[in-house]
């Protein structure tokens, strides 16, 4: 026995050599093929080849080349074992083809830069088989997921999950049909058992919630009114035979019994997306074009090029917000006279000043960080998202007293003597369960180490905002009608958030008070909200965007506008294309929160957008320069990220893409026709470029009060009434969204 082991071992040694040299020949007639074909031969452009390329790494590409990028039909196997075969444009995987992983999982279908998207079948390793849209890697639209313990899911989905209408079969025989959301049984549906019960009715994260019946097979039915814990759980049992039968049945048993084996499965995990593969053909083919000029400098010394590397010696550590940009050649035509051009940096720093001792409102600062800390540290009862009315009452708030000394719920600080007042804390400690926010985190973000830091108003409204360190929440300081705007609408507004999960108007996590005592009683009240531009990505253009006219243009002069200028709609020089899904959901989105904002009696508010312009060398990138300002992005020089940046960038990015964050989209740029205000949406000029979207619907505390009556009037004999901000709710409602339909279009 030992000696057959032996044998084994030796014979498997001497193949692992022999494969190993195989590869390394390979590696080499490859090497050597594609030196000659590609390197030394120069290349018509446009002309496209067949060739046989090996890459740096050890990756081999074989298939049709042209202008220095695969394109046309080609395969790319890489060292890990991974490998393509299909359509290329441009050095992307576009088009239909095969993607196969070494673990045996494959998809085969429809790419795009990259990315499964389209029509495509995923069959993994374990046996999971789904068939249907994707959109972006997500299993998106309508499709059939076959899993491996048997259960089959066919219906609508949304970023990976079961969202919508659709079917779920268990192998036990057991089948739900009804709505979906996020992966979970939400809403109306129909759930039948394979011994013939059946439910039908409202659902909630996967258990009934609501109004509801349970039938058995015998005609036997119960009505009610269902809940998971049991509290306000009530309703009637209606037997199918005599009224002597037992009628002690406890709905409960539904949820203990029933739904115990009604597992959702998630499927298998994709390792590593074919769009994390894509080969950084820009670097290579700069490499290439350095090698060029080399060669021409020694023939030719009275030019001179400027070099081609990205300089990262100085990019900032630990900063996401911070890198270097340097001068590119968008045109290498040009390249004799773009390159001859000194190099700069210009380096983005975060917005605000830092809250620091000897700041007029260090003192505000200290003060609302121990407020925040007692309101959200305080014990308080079990969070529902079932709320009385009662919380939501005006007189629902909370003052305590903060005295130097410290007291029995509060310690000492070194601030002044102040009182803190929340406003409906029961809601807002709600909303947070609501829009996931962790109580820790929250508390770690706004009470943390790190100063605050503040920004000067953008607007008219003379408040001042303040970001926290990590950029996820933005303080706003408010006027009293403001908060007495923000109470009154508080219920519709929890509703409206809770029942659309894609809501694009403002988050708000809560709203406070600081009473300063002694002889000024000054009262500082201010809303803690989300903030829209909290993300990796540099934001290059940022605008706030409203439908009128009068008035709507930037103060700055264009030379001083920067990625940190707000700009307004006749400043507007793009529209943004979104995919089909996307433009869907945004133009539902927008009209569902546009009738609330109506029903609300609420109009000034606007779509804050910005956006990113996508790299070259990223793995999704643009085959277009990367423009800067509001000039012509064909004229002028481009600058790019350097490397540090964009190590910095999580390689999941594209998981956290939702309606109004991480959105990816095409902005085309426009030209206006003449400098008329009646013109807001210039003409497209066909000049695109590949972006990252951010935007939300802000300033939604504005009613249609007196003063903005008042407003209207003066200013309609003034000026276009139709052209003017200050309009009654329901026209503003109308010419916001005919305008933001405008800007935001179907990608075609």
């Amino acid at each position: 026995m030992s000696k057959k082991l032996g044998f084994r071992k030796a014979l498997e040694t001497r193949l692992k050599k022999s494969q190993v040299a195989a590869k390394k020949k390979a590696i080499s007639i490859f090497t050597a093929m594609s030196v000659a074909h590609v390197d030394d031969e120069e290349l018509t452009p446009g002309e496209v080849r067949n060739i046989e390329k090996a890459l740096p790494r050890g990756d081999i590409y074989t298939g049709q080349w042209c202008d220095n990028l695969p394109h046309g039909d080609g395969k790319f196997l890489w060292t890990d074992g991974c490998m393509y075969v299909g359509e290329w444009y441009k050095g992307k995987m576009t088009g239909k083809g095969k993607f196969s992983w070494p673990s045996g999982a494959t998809y085969e279908g429809e790419f795009k830069s990259g990315f499964m998207d389209g029509k495509g079948t995923y069959t993994g390793c374990s046996g999971d088989t789904y068939k249907g849209s994707w959109v972006m890697n997500f299993k998106q639209g309508e499709g059939a997921h076959s899993f491996s313990s048997g259960d089959r899911y066919e219906g609508e989905w949304r970023r990976g999950l079961p969202d919508g209408q659709g079917r779920y079969q268990w192998k036990n025989g057991n089948h739900y049909m009804g709505q979906w959301r996020n992966g979970l049984m939400h809403g109306n549906g129909t759930m039948i058992w394979s011994n013939g019960n059946r439910y039908d009715g409202t659902w909630e994260d996967g258990f009934p919630r609501g109004n509801g019946n349970f039938k058995w097979p015998d005609g036997s039915l119960y009505v009610g009114i269902w809940t998971k814990d049991g509290k306000d759980q009530n309703g009637t049992y209606y037997p199918a035979g005599s009224p002597s039968e037992n009628l002690d049945w406890d709905p409960q048993q539904v949820f203990l019994e029933d739904l115990k084996d009604a597992k959702i499965c998630t499927g298998e995990n994709v390792s590593i997306l074919p769009s994390q593969k894509m080969p950084n053909w820009s670097a290579m083919a700069k490499r290439s074009e350095g090698r060029q000029r080399r060669m021409v400098d020694r023939k030719s010394k009275n030019l001179s090029y400027g070099s081609d590397i990205t300089d990262v010696s100085t990019a900032g550590e630990g900063d996401s917000k911070v890198q270097d940009v340097v001068v590119r050649n968008p045109n290498p035509e040009n390249s004799d006279i773009r390159q001859s051009r000194p190099q700069f940096k210009k380096i983005m720093k975060k917005q605000g000043q830092t809250i620091s001792k000897g700041h007029k409102h260090y003192d505000l600062m200290l003060n609302l960080q121990l407020g925040i800390r007692h309101s959200v540290g305080r014990p308080g009862p079990v969070v529902s998202l079932d709320l009385r009315p009662s919380a939501f009452d005006p007189k629902e708030k909370v003052w305590t007293k903060f005295p130097p000394e410290g007291s029995k719920h509060t310690p000492p600080h070194q601030s002044c003597d102040f009182r803190w007042k929340d406003y409906c804390p029961l809601v807002f400690r709600t909303l947070r369960k609501l829009f996931n926010v962790d109580a820790a985190d929250y508390m770690l973000s706004i009470c943390g180490n790190d100063a605050l830091r503040e920004l000067s108003s953008p607007g008219k409204s003379g408040m001042f905002f303040y970001l926290t360190n990590d950029d996820r929440y933005m303080i706003k300081t408010m006027k009293k009608a403001e908060v007495k705007v923000l109470i009154r609408m508080l219920p519709a507004y929890y509703n409206h958030v809770w029942s659309f999960q894609n809501t694009l108007v403002t988050k708000f996590f809560g709203l406070h008070c600081v009473k300063l005592t002694g002889t000024s009683q000054k009262k500082v009240r201010f809303v803690i909200m989300e903030n829209l531009f909290c993300t990796h990505y540099a934001i290059h253009r940022r605008f706030d965007l409203k439908g009128s006219s009068h008035g709507r243009t930037s103060s700055k002069p264009e030379s001083e506008v920067d990625p940190t200028t707000t700009l307004k709609d006749l400043d507007l020089n793009y529209i943004f294309r979104l995919q089909k899904l996307w433009f869907q959901e945004f133009c539902r989105q927008v009209d569902r929160d546009c009738d609330f904002l109506e029903q609300e009696r609420i109009m000034d508010y606007s779509l804050l957008i910005g956006f990113h312009f996508r790299e070259v060398s990223s793995p999704c990138g643009s085959d277009v320069p990367t423009p800067t300002g509001n000039q012509d992005p064909l004229t002028e020089d481009a600058p790019r990220l350097s490397q540090a940046s964009k190590d910095q960038f999580p390689s999941d990015r594209w998981s956290s893409v939702r309606l109004g964050t991480n959105m990816p989209a095409r902005a085309e740029k426009t030209v206006r026709k003449s400098d008329s205000d009646s013109q807001l949406v210039g003409e497209p000029t066909g000049v695109f470029y590949d972006v990252i979207l951010f935007f939300g619907i802000i300033d939604i505390l504005q009613d249609y009060d007196i003063t903005k009556k008042l407003e209207h009037a003066y200013k309609s004999m003034q000026y276009d009434p139709t052209s003017i901000s200050a309009v009654d709710p329901k026209q503003y409602s109308k010419r916001f969204r005919d305008f933001i339909f405008k800007v935001f279009v179907e990608d075609t």
